[in-house]
């Protein structure tokens, strides 16, 4: 019954008129959404970026990032699996320790358009519970799988005054340049802006060639003139500049 009531409400939002494409558009909108909020980039002056990784943690290279990290001194976003936490605990508890931000990437990673209201509290609750478990203090942002939400999904955001964080720049979504590090690296260094959030694959083995990117965006946006700080970070950069 809810979520037929759900989906009512967002089909009266789209209008009949939009159809099957109205819906595709919107479930995969990185900057709307029915309920709630969501970021794909940041409104601010200041010229601030956010890295975020997606996935994970794996045992194989999440300590190999948290060490390039640490020697290009860069603080990021790690949007985690709760399946890959619970698998991985030892690496979850290296990314906390080291200081970066934590968020939430559902359980299974599964696609949630049409997902309903019990399975998407227990994607997010479940997942929520691996981050504390983990020892991170912080507030736990939601990033959906692959980006896709539709209406339930943004509603248990909105209902629990939770953020939903997209991005603005992801250089592996394009297939000529995916495989080349220095390819990618120009491309953020391009399309960089102030309060971009920027989306890498880092913990498999295909993500060899962004690992390769991320000292080569770090010192090309540094010599930009940018500052790389966690999504939270970024957020709040919005209210220090409210009249």
């Amino acid at each position: 019954m809810v979520m037929r009531r759900l989906l009512t409400v967002g089909l009266v939002v789209l209008g009949l008129g939009g159809g099957l494409l109205g819906l595709y558009t919107l479930g995969n909108s990185r900057t709307t959404q029915l309920f709630g909020e969501i970021f794909a980039r940041v409104e601010t002056s200041k010229p601030l970026v956010a890295l975020t990784f997606d996935d994970g943690p794996t045992v194989r290279f999440t300590q190999d990032v948290l060490d390039m990290l640490k020697e290009h001194d860069a603080p990021a976003t790690f949007f985690l699996t709760g399946k890959e936490m619970q698998e991985n605990p030892a690496q979850t508890r290296a990314i906390v320790e080291a200081g970066h931000q934590v968020g939430n990437h559902s359980y299974s990673h599964a696609r949630m358009l049409l997902t309903g209201p019990a399975t998407v509290a227990d994607e997010i609750e479940r997942t929520d519970a691996a981050i504390r478990a983990a020892g991170y203090q912080g507030e736990i942002d939601f990033r959906p799988p692959y980006g896709k939400k539709l209406v339930t999904l943004p509603w248990y955001m909105s209902q629990n005054n939770r953020k939903t964080i997209t991005w603005d720049i992801e250089p592996e979504s394009y297939p000529d340049i995916a495989g080349n590090a220095d390819a990618m690296a120009a491309h953020v260094l391009e399309k960089a802006q102030n309060g971009s959030i920027i989306l890498l694959h880092v913990m498999y083995r295909s993500g060899e060639a962004s690992r390769a990117a991320v000292p080569k965006i770090v010192q090309g946006l540094r010599q930009r003139g940018f500052e790389f700080v966690t999504v939270s970070q970024l957020l709040a950069s919005r209210s220090e500049e409210a009249p």
